[in-house]
């Protein structure tokens, strides 16, 4: 199978139709979509019509995907996902960067390891301009990974949820990096 990326510990490659049972698994666990939805369970029909089609689309700005399937390079082991999908179809310079893994992988610095080599490879070999990222404000870990990432805070706000979760009276923040900064020297 085609890979995307790899890194010491990861294996980045397209999703596949027969992705559909990782993925719920991963859409299953309460704990996972916390911060999502609340941790609503996954349905099976949601994943085959909604997730897997999503998840399977090509940019044509980039002629390939914007979210990868992330496993674990020394066993194979289905982790989760990575989105780095154009904001915009036509043109990859503005991305959103994000991620959802199970909760096995959680604690481990897969996340931030995985963004940073999206980061690289966005701006070194896909001509991305600029790298943005939202998550809920109480959202502590999912925003240290940005830090970690070599994000930076810019703007807390409130989003238009349909429904309300815990935590989204507290709104939501965005993080974003540029390759200008990117470049720039330690």
């Amino acid at each position: 199978m085609h890979t995307f990326l790899e890194t010491e510990r990861l294996v980045l490659r397209p999703f596949t139709d027969a992705d559909a049972d990782h993925l719920f698994a991963l859409d299953d666990d309460p704990e996972v979509m916390r911060f999502i939805n609340g941790g609503k369970p996954a349905s099976r029909e949601t994943i085959q019509r909604q997730t897997l089609p999503r998840l399977l689309h090509d940019y044509p700005c980039w002629g390939t995907r914007g979210y990868w399937a992330t496993e674990e390079k020394a066993t194979g082991v289905f982790l989760g996902w990575f989105e780095f999908c154009p904001l915009d179809e036509h043109s990859g310079a503005v991305v959103e960067l994000g991620y959802r893994l199970n909760k096995t992988a959680w604690g481990k610095g897969y996340a931030t390891e995985g963004s940073r080599a999206l980061t690289s490879k966005g701006f070194t070999y896909l001509g991305v301009e600029r790298i943005t990222a939202n998550t809920m404000a109480v959202n502590t870990r999912s925003r240290r990974v940005m830090e970690k990432s070599g994000l930076s805070f810019l703007r807390h706000f409130t989003g238009d949820w349909p429904e309300a979760i815990e935590g989204s009276e507290h709104g939501e923040v965005e993080y974003g990096l540029t390759r200008t900064d990117w470049e720039r020297p330690r």
